[in-house]
């Protein structure tokens, strides 16, 4: 396995390389002006000024080299810096936002514990309803559990998040008032009242999101155990005499929690991504409402970098879901 992990890691490299080259021109070629903004009385001369001091007047190949030296080489010095104290940045240009004027990395760095905060905690509880659900579900097939569950997970999966957001917002904050629609960013727990405030602010959004992962999971889940449970060793498990419970959670579970990883595991990027819609609906001042306003401004470096990193985030998870299945799965060798 750690040849395969170099190799992979190897592999990786110009993987990467060649997705940011291709956002890069993406977004190079993408309709859109940073000084669309701004009052139609400054004159043009001064909009192609503030065009180049944005290095905008330079030849696609300087700026796209400049980008991956602020990226790879910059970027992480300073976080350094911010780290150990040292001066180890010193005077090396950031990757600047057009909208704010600030780092990319200080604004990602900010909006972080918000989405960790709601979408991160939707998607474990989703990992903790999913798992278990699908587990019954196939071990009680067709009976009135499993069908429970595939109605109300088809339901979590099909009816998209706006609608399900908007409909929370109606029925438990506009009619009963019991949660508040607009998620408050500037709150700090200091006590028991205001962790109550954030449990109350977190429900919806988090109820939302979870739903959604926890019917995806589930479906996952029960399709994957029900394939372990007709197979030789489950057979031979119970005529040795095992309880069902030994047979299922030691045995099956093991096996079929192979496919889950993967899934789950590719969809963590999906968390500092951020559930843009459901971010957009209530408020949530996340990693998915930076994207989204940042395209709006046209502000390309913010966008391009958030889009990188959420590429970065697919490679490393794809193959940290590659080597958990070969420690779940012994059958499963890479080297």
């Amino acid at each position: 396995m750690p040849v395969y992990t170099v190799r992979r890691v190897l592999v990786a490299v110009p993987t990467l390389l060649l997705i940011s080259l291709i956002l890069f021109l993406l977004l190079d070629l993408a309709p859109g002006d940073p000084t669309a903004q701004l009052p139609l009385t400054i004159p043009p001369e001064v909009k192609e000024n503030i065009r180049r001091a944005l290095g905008l007047g330079e030849a696609i190949h300087v700026r796209y080299l400049l980008w991956l030296k602020q990226f790879f080489v910059n970027e992480p010095l300073h976080l350094l810096s911010q780290l150990t104290g040292l001066d180890l940045g010193g005077d090396r240009l950031r990757v600047i936002s057009w909208q704010t004027r600030s780092p990319v990395v200080d604004l990602v760095i900010e909006r972080m514990p918000q989405t960790l905060w709601v979408v991160g905690l939707s998607y474990v509880v989703g990992i903790a309803i999913g798992l278990p659900v699908g587990i019954v579900s196939a071990r009680h097939q067709y009976g009135w559990f499993d069908q429970l569950g595939t109605f109300v997970s088809m339901v979590g999966f099909s009816v998209p998040t706006f609608f399900s957001g908007v409909l929370l917002i109606v029925v438990f904050s506009v009619e009963l008032g019991w949660f508040p629609s607009i998620y408050d960013t500037t709150h700090r727990v200091t006590g028991w009242d205001s962790l109550l405030f954030q449990l109350r602010q977190m429900a919806m959004p988090v109820t939302v999101l979870a739903l959604y992962n926890a019917a995806q999971i589930s479906r996952f889940m029960r399709a994957s155990a029900l394939d372990n449970l007709t197979l030789d060793y489950v057979r031979t498990a119970r005529a040795k005499g095992l309880s069902e419970r030994k047979v299922i959670f030691v045995h099956v579970l093991r096996n079929a929690v192979g496919p889950v990883v993967t899934v789950v595991a590719l969809g963590v990027p999906g968390i500092f991504g951020g559930a843009i819609i459901t971010e957009q609906i209530f408020k949530v001042n996340g990693l998915g409402q930076l994207l989204i306003t940042s395209i709006q401004a046209s502000d390309l470096p913010t966008v391009q970098t958030l889009t990188f990193v959420f590429a970065i985030l697919i490679v490393a998870f794809n193959l940290l879901a590659d080597l958990l299945l070969g420690i779940l799965d012994p059958r499963i060798r890479y080297d």
